[in-house]
């Protein structure tokens, strides 16, 4: 690592620089260089009002949740149980996992994806661009402690780039 103050190149992971003393450990957090990277690394997902998700139970038949995701336009579902969020069921799940077979008797929590990644209200649009991109995911569930508030989705993220851009 390189140190800021006086370009020492340091091993990676140290502290502080061996050569001036300063302190390396914040050394790696990006700085945004333009009005467009602070926004991207300022602004909290909580405030692009991401819409409500809508919650299913585990043991939801498949063909119940594909149908009313159809019904009602929406690509995902958060998949609950005690209240915290225990997988995600998207249009992808349903592609990959049930085309060409039966729904007879499959649950959603079959079929989720368990364990998803999600997201807080408090992180950024920067945090939420990487977790989609390195994923490939198109919705992350959005949280308050373990209860989902909100799915994020990448048509948000491109909706919100494209105002800073205008």
């Amino acid at each position: 690592m390189i140190c800021p103050v006086c370009g020492f190149e340091n091993l990676q992971g140290e502290d502080n620089c061996e050569n001036c003393g300063a302190d390396l450990r914040t050394a790696d957090i990006p700085m945004p260089g333009s009005r467009f990277e602070r926004a991207l690394l300022n602004h909290a997902l909580g405030s692009l009002a991401p819409p409500a998700a809508r919650s299913v139970a585990p043991e939801m038949t498949a063909a119940e949740a594909v149908g009313g995701m159809r019904a009602a336009g929406e690509r995902a579902l958060v998949v609950t149980s005690a209240g915290r969020v225990i997988g995600i069921f998207t249009e992808r799940d349903a592609l990959r996992k049930l085309a060409g077979s039966s729904l007879d008797g499959v649950t959603v929590g079959e079929v989720m994806t368990a364990d998803p990644v999600v997201l807080r209200t408090d992180d950024s649009v920067a945090v939420a661009i990487h977790k989609m991109a390195v994923g490939g995911f198109r919705h992350i569930p959005l949280v308050d402690g373990a209860a989902p508030v909100g799915m994020i989705t990448a048509h948000d993220l491109f909706r919100y780039i494209l105002e800073l851009l205008a």
